[in-house]
């Protein structure tokens, strides 16, 4: 996998505005997970995660977060900077993640959602585990206005999650939870060791990983009143900031989509509740104009080293400034 010639992944990146000064590159996870998961093909394996840390290692500067923010604003940032950020919270950050991470010398921030600790549950992992447990046949959710569903392999299983998340994903809290129970109902003994438990998250801070905010329960802050999302914007700093000791300084919005997911409102109050600087999931890289509320992320989901530097190399070209578009990227926050 890492056969990749020096000189020619040196000549790669060496084209690569990454090679300039004042350019930040911010990638994001979800989870890493020890064997490929056929209901999950797009989460990365710990051998997958592996090899993209040691070329991380390898050919890029990779810092923690807080301090490329502080050298971006100073105009300090080397060439080739990298920052690895984990979001929502799941244990296996902590089991699988951190070891590579430690191996390869690779600092990280983890966005958590304070309300799924200790045995909590994200509303899209109730569908996958539910439709993984799923007795067979068909799934009938007619009532609730969406399809029914054949559940008669993987394949359909895997086809059938995916189709009702990006049909409820945008929905409101209590539509999605109406979906959700309804699918969950179906199934039998689902997990409840997905996320952090308080114990994990005090020892990821005590190894030196940053904590950030991702509010409380991981709504969609354009679906809430103002109200709503101040406080779920401020429940989720407190809620950490109590069980690890220290000031959060760095937020993430759920699924973070400038203008779909959040809006301006939303910077200000995060901008209120005390953060030092935001992430979004907009293409791109951050440079000396880009807004330090609203920096670009995108996630890398290639399955070589040849195509994942040329990733890394066209996200550079998204230069984030005020005035330019963002730009989707396939797989944002849950």
């Amino acid at each position: 996998m890492l056969k990749l010639q020096h000189s020619v992944s040196r000549a790669l990146l060496a084209l690569s505005p990454l090679a300039r000064r004042q350019r930040l590159s911010i990638l994001i996870y979800h989870r890493v997970i020890r064997e490929r998961d056929p209901m999950r093909p797009e989460v990365p394996t710990v051998d997958e995660f592996a090899w993209q840390m040691q070329l991380l290692q390898q050919h890029f500067t990779v810092l923690p977060l807080r301090e490329a923010v502080q050298r971006l604003k100073q105009n300090r940032l080397p060439p080739r900077a990298v920052c690895v950020t984990f979001d929502d919270g799941y244990a296996d950050t902590a089991t699988v993640a951190l070891p590579v991470l430690q191996r390869f010398g690779i600092p990280v921030t983890v966005f958590v959602a304070a309300a799924f600790l200790n045995g909590g549950r994200m509303w899209n992992d109730t569908v996958v585990e539910s439709l993984r447990r799923h007795k067979g046949g068909e799934l009938d959710l007619s009532a609730l206005g969406l399809p029914v569903y054949p559940i008669n392999s993987v394949a359909s299983r895997t086809s059938a999650a995916y189709d009702i998340q990006q049909r409820s994903k945008r929905l409101q809290t209590a539509q999605r939870k109406e979906v959700t129970d309804c699918i969950a109902s179906r199934s039998d003994s689902l997990p409840d060791d997905l996320m952090l438990t308080t114990g994990q998250l005090t020892m990821l801070h005590e190894q030196g990983v940053e904590i950030g905010g991702h509010t409380y329960s991981h709504p969609i802050l354009n679906r809430l009143t103002p109200a709503q999302a101040q406080e779920e914007i401020q429940q989720g700093k407190i809620a950490l900031e109590e069980i690890i000791g220290q000031p959060l300084n760095l937020f993430a919005y759920p699924n973070g989509r400038p203008g779909i997911d959040y809006n301006d409102s939303h910077v200000e109050l995060v901008k209120r509740a005390g953060f030092n600087a935001a992430v979004a999931t907009s293409w791109g890289v951050a440079g000396p104009r880009s807004d330090h509320f609203q920096l670009p992320r995108f996630t890398p989901w290639d399955k070589t080293a040849s195509r994942f530097l040329l990733r890394m190399v066209l996200n550079s070209r998204h230069l984030a400034e005020p005035g330019t578009e963002a730009t989707e990227t396939p797989e944002t926050s849950q």
